[in-house]
């Protein structure tokens, strides 16, 4: 039996992101939990699964806010049909793009800048918005395969998007180029008096160097040349928006997130842009929450640059500075050292094999060892 002796109980509270690719927040803050039980069985936990936006949020939005999930087929980025979900919790529903216009939802190969459309999650937000009526509608966006700056979900809402001909536009990014007037009127018996509120991931422009295209287009499978033609073809969307719609987004702070969804939220469903992150933890209550705590716990996947720009990461340290609550990070890899903050990586410790292929125990270990170096006497 060990001798060591160990400091007082403490309250400790576990709010991680997923550890993308091998464990969701949840499966993450229950394996912290265990890892850190074992060194110090007396300590009192409370898990608050995170997210900032991104895939994950739909979860963590619904179990903050004791809801549940209404499953619904829905187009797919490149159309074809998809099973997906949105969330309900009183006269709040919740929307997550990824889950109908997600990059994870398209194979490597089939990835297409140009053409993916996000009608999913206007089909979506239609769904819950006519069905359930409710007084506030949460869309996640984030972790899109889509540049079409909100199009497709615009049409799927009722909007005509219309070429020179007086036909509708061809789905995709590609589809604005053609693009010469708006009609958004058929948008309103579908929106009802709802308040909408975007959680973003990312604060990037609709356009330029920052924007979606040129920043995000790569990862969706536009070469350097559709990366041009997509920044041009959502430059032209906006000027079309401007001079139909009265609005200015070319700049705004968050239009550019999911491929130009938050230009498309605003301008269409004049919805309000707001850091994912502050909308979770708003949700969950987590400043009530740490209050009451002595060290909070958080991590994610792989802790680097992006992290500390509106990442779960970096809104969890935010918050505990400024209540005075130490904070642990604990991660599958770190690229960065915040000051102040305490980092442990299962890479660092456990090596890059086990890290990914062994992710739930290896974070029960680190947890654990981690518990254990801070509660020694």
């Amino acid at each position: 039996m060990s001798t060591r002796m160990y400091a007082s109980s403490m309250r400790v509270l576990v709010a991680p992101d997923k550890f993308r690719g091998t464990l969701s927040a949840e499966q993450a803050a229950r394996a912290i939990e265990t890892g850190w039980l074992r060194a110090r069985p007396t300590d009192e936990l409370e898990i608050v699964p995170m997210a900032d936006g991104g895939e994950g949020t739909l979860e963590a939005l619904v179990a903050a806010l004791d809801g549940e999930l209404v499953p619904a087929r829905v187009a797919g980025p490149l159309g074809d049909h998809v099973d997906a979900a949105y969330g309900t919790a009183g006269d709040t529903a919740v929307v997550e793009m990824a889950r109908a216009s997600g990059l994870a939802l398209v194979s490597e190969s089939r990835r297409d800048a140009l053409r993916a459309t996000t009608r999913g999650t206007g089909e979506l937000v239609s769904e819950a918005l006519e069905r359930h009526r409710p007084a506030k509608l949460i869309v996640c966006i984030g972790g899109s395969a889509t540049t079409d700056g909100g199009a497709g979900m615009a049409q799927a809402l009722g909007a005509r998007l219309l070429d020179a001909e007086g036909k509708d536009i061809l789905p995709g990014g590609i589809g604005l180029l053609d693009l010469a007037t708006i009609d958004a009127t058929g948008v309103a018996r579908v929106a009802g008096t709802a308040r909408v509120l975007v959680a973003c991931d990312v604060d990037n422009p609709l356009v330029g160097p920052s924007g979606a295209a040129h920043v995000y287009g790569p990862q969706k499978g536009a070469r350097p040349d559709e990366v041009l033609l997509l920044d041009r073809a959502l430059a032209h969307y906006a000027a079309v928006l401007y001079r139909d719609l009265g609005l200015d987004l070319r700049d705004l702070p968050g239009a550019g997130a999911a491929g130009g969804l938050g230009a498309g939220l605003v301008a269409f469903l004049g919805a309000k842009l707001r850091p994912g992150i502050e909308v979770v933890m708003d949700a969950v209550g987590l400043r009530e929450r740490l209050e009451g705590s002595q060290r909070v716990v958080t991590g994610e996947g792989k802790l680097d640059d992006q992290s500390l720009r509106g990442k779960t990461v970096a809104g969890v340290m935010r918050a505990a500075e400024a209540l005075r609550v130490p904070v642990t990070v604990l991660c599958g890899r770190a690229e960065l050292q915040p000051e102040g903050v305490d980092v442990a990586s299962l890479v660092g410790r456990f090596g890059e094999e086990r890290a990914l292929g062994d992710t739930r125990r290896a974070l029960e270990d680190l947890s654990e060892e981690v518990a254990a170096g801070v509660g020694l006497a």
